[in-house]
């Protein structure tokens, strides 16, 4: 892995460190929630209702957050809304401790917190660009997912112990620490004044970032090839079938659920290579397609041991993907559009998996549990090739030439090295 910019720029480090503290303690507070609520209704639908409950606030919000952020200062934006999760988790703390816990209580929460972590999470996308140098990009966005990853893999481990030897309330107790001195992190860093003039948060603008996006071929290739992927390959409500039904060995339902993270934690572990690649378009291309062949030899493989092989594989391949995406969005959006852009991308991939496990699991009762699984690969591979062929601009993208790419270089260059028109 590239640690130059980790090693060289201290405000990057902090934006790192903060946001991998924020996935750890938000993945803890992800175990402990659906835990009570199972403790205090026994019910598996109430389990699955909050997700129907923090949807909306995850659209509104992120939306939101992402043209506040093309107005305030992205700083403060961070550290309130850090501030505001670390008061939500209190509420919950207290709920949890309490002799009585409110169910009614733990559902507004779970939507409040939702809406808090969507207006942060543009602000800090769009900061990321501003830590770094424009070579740099490729790299620091390995590291920054390699932050979200390691949070996503150790946060459930430590949430689940504190939950089966303390209780929740002790879950949401540390991630209120983490959360506090995440913000105080994010207080640390310098301010990064917005460039050029900003326009409040308004309905218009929110249209005028949907607008931009939608208007550049090479950026709408990013969001549909992620689409693709997630809402036709995206197999993890089926592990659950797949351990037990399929397998007889139900007691490795939790390797099924980690294995795509372990080979994104790999990818970006040896992601020094990716700095050299130019076509990022089709690297993006090329690993989504990678990732649907390997979701569907996981359907076929004959032993769970295989299965899991390629869904490490499957993981890995997907960690390249997101890697090069973050770099087309980062080196090619204008400053001034990086927030709502951000708000943007957030839903691309939060939404996708949502409808994926919809698809399979309809599939799967339909069909059969490994065809769905081996479907939603071949249509993944097709999905991701037919994009390749429609948008070409896409396919072609290349760092070194692409308009919008040298227009940023051009414009984040010291104004001393600037070259004249």
């Amino acid at each position: 892995m590239d640690i130059g910019p980790f090693r060289e720029h201290r405000d990057f480090r902090l934006l790192l460190i903060a946001g991998t503290v924020f996935y750890l303690g938000g993945m803890m507070t992800y175990v402990a929630i659906p835990f009570q609520i199972y403790q205090l209704t026994h019910s598996n639908f109430a389990v699955g209702a909050v997700g129907l409950v923090e949807l909306v606030p995850l659209i509104v919000f992120g939306l939101y957050g992402g043209a506040l952020a093309d107005h305030v200062d992205r700083r403060l934006l961070l550290i309130w809304t850090g501030i505001a999760q670390a008061a939500f988790t209190a509420w919950l703390c207290v709920n949890a401790f309490s002799d009585h816990p409110r169910l009614w209580e733990i559902f507004v929460v779970s939507g409040l917190l939702a809406s808090s972590s969507a207006m942060q999470r543009p602000s800090r996308e769009a900061l990321l660009p501003r830590t770094v140098r424009h070579d740099e990009l490729t790299a620091a966005n390995a590291l920054s997912s390699f932050g979200m990853q390691a949070g996503v893999l150790v946060g459930p481990t430590i949430g689940g112990l504190i939950v089966a030897s303390a209780g929740p309330g002790w879950c949401f107790l540390v991630d209120i620490v983490g959360l506090f001195v995440a913000s105080m992190m994010y207080a640390a860093m310098r301010r990064y004044p917005h460039v050029g003039e900003t326009e409040p948060p308004s309905l218009a603008g929110i249209g005028k970032g949907l607008r931009y996006a939608m208007s550049r071929r090479d950026l709408l290739g990013t969001y549909v090839v992620d689409l693709a992927a997630m809402l036709l390959a995206m197999p993890v409500v089926l592990f659950p079938a797949l351990a037990e039904k399929v397998f007889g060995q139900p007691h490795l339902l939790g390797l099924l659920y980690t294995a795509e993270t372990v080979g994104a934690i790999v990818a970006t572990g040896l992601s020094g290579w990716t700095r050299r690649v130019h076509h990022h378009g089709r690297a993006i291309v090329v690993a989504a397609a990678l990732y649907g062949g390997c979701i569907a030899l996981a359907g076929w493989a004959p032993s769970i041991w295989l299965t899991l092989l390629f869904f490490v594989l499957a993981g890995a391949a997907d960690m390249i993907s997101a890697v090069f995406r973050g770099t087309i969005w980062n080196q090619t959006i204008p400053d001034s559009l990086r927030g709502r852009l951000a708000g943007i991308e957030m839903l691309s991939y939060s939404i996708g998996p949502l409808g994926g496990q919809v698809r399979a699991g309809i599939v799967a009762d339909r069909w059969t549990v490994r065809g769905s699984i081996i479907s939603g690969g071949v249509s993944c591979v097709a999905g991701v090739t037919l994009t390749a062929m429609w948008l070409r601009d896409f396919w072609t993208y290349d760092a070194r030439t692409d308009e919008h790419a040298l227009a940023q270089r051009e414009a984040r260059r010291p104004v001393g090295d600037r070259v004249d028109p």
